[in-house]
């Protein structure tokens, strides 16, 4: 399968059976997720595994954060979390923001991995990914922010993903603003000026 291919294909699995891709395979799709442009070689990013009890401990930080008593199930929907952490380094060239979408630019391409090697992935966020407990569950340092998590599991079969809209490129596609056209623009006289005569 192509790269243009796999993007075509990718659809978010909102569920997933108990199945889940092991520690070897995943160590290697990460590697090539890794390769993303990543100004300066910061690699401003970091990814945490979350297995077995491991999702009880973010559903009950989840917990916390909304102000529940009782644990969050949410964690529960996959047999892999994947915490998405942009972990921000100093540096005179690269701004937070391009750090930021380095490690969403990591996220998106593992994502993208994981589905064409067969598993079902979806991308969730929440209000809670910058709490303090769901924060402190994950071992965060001081410069580092959770983007999501990436949940992960087998394919059902006879499932299909959730349908997409297709992309309309021509409407998102565009080009600079002609700069004749928009002197022409700036040049002509408003029609509040022409009623002033």
């Amino acid at each position: 399968m192509s790269a243009l291919e796999a993007v075509r294909s990718r659809q978010s699995w909102s569920k997933v059976t108990e199945l889940a891709p092991g520690r070897e395979e995943l160590l290697q799709l990460v590697a090539a997720a890794g390769r993303v442009a990543d100004h300066s070689s910061l690699r401003p990013w970091r990814l945490i595994e979350l297995r077995g009890a491991d999702r009880e401990v973010l559903g009950a930080a989840i917990a916390k954060a909304e102000g529940d008593s009782s644990p969050s199930s949410k964690p529960l929907r996959a047999p892999l979390l994947i915490a998405v952490v942009a972990s921000y380094r100093k540096s005179e060239k690269v701004p937070r923001w391009e750090q930021e979408a380095v490690a969403s630019g990591v996220a998106h391409t593992l994502s993208l991995l994981l589905d064409e090697a067969g598993w079902g992935v979806l991308w969730r966020t929440g209000h809670y990914t910058r709490s303090k407990a769901v924060a402190k569950a994950h071992g965060l340092g001081k410069d580092e922010e959770l983007l999501g998590w990436l949940y992960v599991g087998g394919k059902p079969a006879g499932k299909r993903p959730g349908r997409r809209k297709a992309v309309d490129a021509r409407r998102l596609l565009t080009r600079l603003p002609n700069p004749e056209k928009a002197s022409a623009k700036a040049d002509k006289p408003s029609k509040k000026s022409k009623k002033k005569k």
